[in-house]
């Protein structure tokens, strides 16, 4: 038989606590759902475990997929007790999920705890354990375990200090992704005898922030491989700015990080095959996106007639620069655009937008709440979308604008720097940049990006580059399989458990 150099076909699990379409709460849900799919498609033996939180089963039912008991449980050891979990198996476009049944430790729908206590992180200590029981249970091992921020940090976190886990250190190599720097798991420090974790893990150089636990930073001093979900945001997490406190670790940590942009799906994203906009167009023919731009006038009761319309399509948090938004309306209107304001969030936040539309009832339209069909339309039907981050570890909704022909004006942060090519500085440009956290500066911004669609012809070739800009999951899901490759050194694969029959 002829040699070959080609690498062996790697096994991976993804542990998650999202996983879109069965939960998603924001970009990770996302990013769960498409990167195994991707990965798979290359030739990689990727598969997801994700807790079946309440209504996930259900959810399955409904989507018709299939969905059978693993007739193993699992058992895991914490606060001096045995937890049983059930383990169900469904496959979600050609990709294996694992959903992790407890229904003692999953009650909660939100998935993330609204106070960070020993208890409510409890369910994500069964997650990360979870994953280290699986291969007894599935009758498949992992060579690697692709963890997603701080509730799956908890299976490296046990595999580097757990009194038994710990033992299992060099079956598996680990790799951390962080979405979003800002949640980090730290709770007291109460909880570790409990969880199986000795004294001496409570120190600078493991578990200890600030004389409390933390299992983000735990998670990040014991993962083989850590990534960011943008070139950009790899190095802004290094920063004082950037860091959230974790700076110091994440530099000392850097010959182990590395920024893998993140794509976006575009057999959902796609103008031309989109069920939920009034008509479909393409870069080639955008007569459609006409259509759609007139259907979300009407839903929001305006006519033809006025300046750019502006949206906004995100959660009403802080870090997604609501608070510059609002600071920056009065001039935005005066000056002739319109806004359409779609997102959940903070009731402080959901509160002043409201308010503010309640003053501007013919050019500012709101939907605080997140509805898919309502958020697709408006990338459909926008001109301009407003993304003025505070900070952005990746971004996808500028993404999905691109795709729509909707020009992002964002700030030059993150994933947003890493994606967006200012127009008025590039003749390749595919949206407009400012860089100061700053009313004038995004104000600046959208007047630039006015300016531009004053020229028609100049205009089109705008939105021509942005469409057909590329921003799949194929060349991420290629950077991610050579970051498990060389955590592999390409070695020979190993006769592990033969997988339980269908």
């Amino acid at each position: 038989m002829e040699a070959t150099n080609r690498p062996p076909r790697s096994r991976v699990l993804h542990v998650t606590p999202e996983l879109a379409p069965l939960v998603k709460l924001g970009g990770l849900g996302d990013v769960a759902g498409s990167l195994p799919r991707a990965l798979r498609e290359d030739g990689v033996d990727c598969r997801a475990l994700l807790p079946a939180y309440p209504g996930v089963l259900d959810r399955v039912h409904d989507l018709g997929l299939p969905c059978r008991r693993v007739p193993q449980n699992l058992h895991v050891a914490l606060n001096w007790r045995v937890y049983s979990g059930r383990l169900w198996r469904t496959d979600l476009d050609g990709v294996p999920v694992y959903l992790l049944e407890q229904p003692e430790l999953f009650t909660d729908p939100q998935v993330y705890p609204g106070s960070m206590t020993c208890e409510t992180v409890l369910p994500f200590l069964f997650l990360g354990a979870a994953a280290l029981e699986l291969a007894g249970a599935a009758r498949w091992k992992p060579q690697i375990l692709h963890l997603h921020d701080w509730p799956a940090s908890t299976a490296s976190v046990l595999l580097k200090w757990h009194r038994h886990y710990h033992r299992l250190a060099e079956e598996y190599d680990t790799v951390l992704t962080i979405h979003n720097l800002a949640h980090q798991g730290i709770v007291a420090h109460t909880g570790l005898d409990g969880w199986g974790f000795p004294k001496t893990c409570f120190s600078i150089e493991g578990l200890e922030f600030y004389g409390h636990v933390n299992l983000l930073k735990g998670g990040i001093l014991a993962a083989d491989a850590i990534t960011t979900v943008s070139p950009r945001y790899s190095w802004d997490v290094q920063t004082h700015d950037g860091g959230m406190g974790l700076e110091g670790v994440l530099y000392a940590s850097r010959g182990k990080l590395r920024g893998i942009l993140n794509g976006i799906d575009y057999r959902i994203w796609n103008p031309a095959a989109d069920p939920l906009i009034p008509a479909p167009y393409s870069a080639q023919d955008l007569a459609g996106k006409a259509t759609c731009r007139e259907e979300l006038l009407r839903t929001c009761g305006w006519s033809a007639e006025g300046g750019p319309l502006l949206v906004f399509i995100g959660r009403l948090v802080e870090q997604k620069g609501i608070d510059l938004i609002l600071a920056s309306l009065d001039r935005l209107l005066a000056e002739g655009n319109r806004v359409v304001l779609i997102g959940s969030g903070h009731p402080l936040f959901r509160d002043r937008v409201s308010a503010a539309a309640q003053r501007h009832p013919g050019r500012m339209w709101t939907f605080t709440d997140f509805d898919e069909r309502v958020a697709h339309q408006a990338y459909a039907g926008g001109d301009l979308l407003l993304m003025p981050s505070l900070f952005e570890p990746c971004g996808l909704s500028q993404l999905i604008s691109m795709a729509y022909g909707t020009i992002p004006v964002a700030r030059a942060t993150g994933g947003l720097a890493d994606t967006v090519i200012d127009a008025d500085g590039s003749p390749d440009g595919t949206g407009f940049l400012f860089l100061d956290y700053d009313p004038g500066e995004l104000i600046q911004a959208v007047r630039r990006a006015a300016n531009a669609m004053g020229d028609p012809v100049r205009w089109g070739q705008i939105q021509q580059r942005a469409m057909t800009a590329d921003f799949s999951w194929a060349q991420s899901a290629r950077a991610y399989e050579d970051l498990y490759q060389d955590l592999l050194g390409y070695g020979p694969e190993e006769d592990f458990y033969r997988e339980e029959s269908p």
